[in-house]
């Protein structure tokens, strides 16, 4: 059961995470969009990047998804 919880977990993850980032691009959305920006110059080096609202958006869900299979699991199981 851990090792089917960690798929439904990952895989809520990853396509809620990719969806938002795909859509910020395809629709030119900036706190959907991930930039990455690396700037080396004589003086140093900067290094910026874009938003992470998608992630912390798909950690969101796969908490929430874990919770609701974790207690589909045990329901079924009683």
């Amino acid at each position: 059961m851990k090792f089917k919880s960690f798929l439904v977990t990952f895989g809520t993850l990853v396509i809620v995470t990719g969806s938002l980032f795909l859509l910020g691009h395809m629709y030119s959305i900036p706190l959907l969009m991930f930039d990455f920006t690396f700037v080396n110059s004589s003086s140093g080096f900067s290094l910026s990047s874009g938003s992470y609202f998608p992630l912390i958006i798909g950690l969101v869900a796969c908490f929430f998804a874990e919770k609701m299979y974790v207690r589909n699991c045990q329901k079924n199981h009683s």
